[in-house]
C-alpha cells in the first residue's frame, strides 16, 4: 500500500491520548512524551500568562503516569510550556487500583494533596458530590477562545451550575478495524467503500458479517466481530442508559431506540457471530484467522499492536444506526480535573492552558503528525481520513453517565462475583448467562432495572444536597 504523511487536523486528538494514555504490560500506563519536539513561540502559546512570581509554581500530579518525560526523552509540548511559564509538577505514583484509594486519603489528611486529577468516568458525578474536586470555573472562562471548542462538551459535566472537568482533548473512543484481503477473497462488500458512499450503517455491518459466516466450509471456524463495540453501537442512536437533564440523572432503559439497539446486539449473539475471546491487540485478533472485524480502543490498533507495512488492513468507524439523525462518537475525552484543598489556581490555570494549546495550535500538530507516522507505518491516508471524520466536530459526542453514578452501577466486583449493571446492560445482551440462556432486552433491563433505579436514587438525593 502507498503510505503518506497527510493527516486531518482532528488527528491531534489520537496522538494526544496515545501519548499520554498509552498502556504497558504491567497495566500502568506510560509517561506522556513527544520525541524531537520542536517547540516555538506560537501568538496561543503566547498569549499564556506567566505563573506570578508570589504564586506557588509547583503541582503536584498524581496519577500512573509521569507528566514529565523519561530519561533521555525531550519533554511534551504542553511540558515544554508549563515550563516556559515558570511551572514545575511532582508527580505521586499511584497504581490503577490503588488511584482513587490514594487520592481520598491524601485529601482527608491534608497531606500531599494533589492539585490536578484525570478525569476518568467515575469522578463525575461520584466522586464530585462526595467532594473530591472542586469547579474549575475560577481558572476556566469557557467562552475564551481558547476553551470555546470544548465550551459544549464542559457543559454536560455541570452541577449546580458549576463546571468541574476541563476537557482537553477528544478522540473517537473506537474504530472497526478489518483486513481488506480477507473481504476481497471472500467477495464481500468493502466496509471502507461503504463508508465513502455514505451507505455504511448497522444493516450492512451486519450483512458483511452474516455473509462471511455463511461462507464457512467444513468445521472452519468464523465469526464476525470481536472486541468492546456494544456500548458504542448503542449510542449511535444519540441515546444512552442513563440520561442528565436539568440537573437530575434519569433511567433511559425504556428508550425504544435503545431496544432497537439492544435487539441488533441480541441478533449478532443468537447467529453466533460474536467472537467472545478477548483480544487486547488487532494483530492478536487477526492472527487468530477466525474474526473479521475487531473494534477497540486505537491504542489497540497502533503501534505494535497495529499493522505492519506489509499488513492490508483498513479502518471505519462504528456503524451508524440508519435511523438516527446525526453522527455521534462514543468519546474518549483527556481532562482534567482540579483537586478540593489545591490553592494553586495560577499554576493549574496555566497547566490547562498549556495542555490546551498543545492539542490545536497547527505547529505542534504538525510535530505530533510525523512522530505518529513514524511510528505507524502499517497506517495509510485512508485510515488517517476515517480517523480524521470520526474524531471531527460533525460527530456529537456522547457519554453515559451511567458509567460516574456508582461503583455500584459501573465496577464489576469480581471476589463477589457481582456483574456491575451498566456494563451488563451494553455488554451481556449477545452471550449466554450461567444457565445456557441468552436473555432477552426485556429480561436483562428487568434484571437491573431495580439497582438501576435505586442508585439514581441516590445520586439525585446527593446532588439535592451538594453545595
Amino acid at each position: 500500500m502507498k503510505k503518506t504523511k497527510r493527516i486531518g487536523s482532528a488527528i491531534l486528538a489520537l496522538l494526544m491520548a496515545l501519548s499520554v494514555t498509552g498502556c504497558t504490560k504491567d497495566g500502568e500506563a506510560e509517561s506522556s512524551h513527544v520525541d524531537k519536539v520542536k517547540v516555538n513561540s506560537t501568538e496561543a502559546a503566547k498569549a499564556i500568562e506567566n505563573i506570578p512570581e508570589d504564586a506557588e509554581k509547583q503541582l503536584i500530579w498524581m496519577g500512573t503516569y509521569d507528566l514529565n518525560p523519561e530519561q533521555n526523552k525531550e519533554k511534551s509540548v504542553e511540558m515544554t510550556l508549563f515550563e516556559k511559564k515558570g511551572g514545575s509538577i511532582k508527580w505521586i505514583r499511584v497504581l490503577d487500583g490503588q488511584k482513587y484509594d490514594k487520592l481520598a486519603t491524601a485529601i482527608t489528611s491534608g497531606k500531599d494533596v494533589p492539585d490536578i486529577f484525570k478525569y476518568e468516568w467515575i469522578a463525575f458525578p461520584s466522586q464530585v458530590v462526595t467532594g473530591m474536586y472542586q469547579s474549575v470555573d475560577e481558572i476556566v472562562d469557557f467562552n475564551a477562545d481558547i476553551w470555546k471548542d470544548v465550551k459544549p462538551t464542559a457543559d454536560q459535566f455541570q452541577l449546580k451550575n458549576k463546571h468541574y472537568v476541563a476537557p482537553i482533548s477528544f478522540s473517537v473512543g473506537t474504530l472497526m478495524m478489518y483486513n481488506k484481503d480477507i473481504i476481497d477473497n471472500e467477495g464481500l462488500d468493502d466496509p471502507y467503500d461503504l463508508y465513502t458512499r455514505g451507505e455504511w450503517n448497522w444493516d450492512t455491518w451486519y450483512q458483511i458479517m452474516s455473509d462471511y459466516k455463511n461462507k464457512a466450509t467444513g468445521n472452519e471456524e468464523r465469526y464476525g466481530i470481536a472486541g468492546w463495540f456494544a456500548p458504542q453501537l448503542v449510542q449511535q442512536t444519540g441515546k444512552t442508559l442513563v440520561t442528565y437533564e436539568d440537573g437530575k440523572f434519569n433511567n433511559n432503559l425504556n428508550d425504544v431506540d435503545i431496544e432497537r439497539a439492544e435487539n441488533l446486539l441480541y441478533n449478532i449473539g443468537k447467529e453466533g457471530l460474536v467472537d467472545l475471546t478477548w483480544y487486547n491487540t488487532a494483530k492478536s485478533c487477526f492472527t487468530s484467522g477466525k474474526t473479521l472485524f475487531f473494534n477497540m480502543g486505537p491504542w489497540a490498533e497502533t503501534g505494535n499492536n497495529g499493522p505492519t507495512a506489509n499488513d492490508n488492513w483498513k479502518v471505519v468507524p462504528i456503524p451508524p444506526d440508519p435511523q438516527s439523525d446525526g453522527k455521534y462518537m462514543s468519546s474518549d475525552m483527556l481532562a482534567y480535573m482540579w483537586v478540593k484543598g489545591s490553592t494553586k489556581k495560577e499554576a493549574v490555570k496555566c497547566w490547562f492552558e498549556c495542555a490546551r494549546v498543545a492539542t490545536f495550535d497547527e505547529s505542534y500538530k504538525e510535530t505530533s503528525k510525523e512522530k505518529f507516522f513514524t511510528d505507524n507505518p502499517g497506517w495509510d491516508e485512508e485510515m488517517y481520513q476515517v480517523l480524521q471524520d470520526a474524531s471531527s466536530s460533525e460527530y456529537k459526542q456522547i457519554f453515559d453517565f451511567g458509567y460516574g453514578i456508582s461503583p455500584t452501577l459501573a465496577q464489576d466486583d469480581s471476589a463477589k462475583g457481582l456483574r456491575a449493571p451498566i456494563g451488563a446492560l451494553y455488554e451481556d445482551i449477545y452471550k449466554l448467562d450461567d444457565n445456557g440462556t441468552q436473555r432477552t432486552w426485556t429480561a436483562l433491563k428487568n434484571t437491573y432495572m431495580g439497582t438501576v433505579d435505586s442508585e439514581l436514587k441516590k445520586i439525585n438525593d446527593k446532588i439535592d444536597e451538594f453545595k
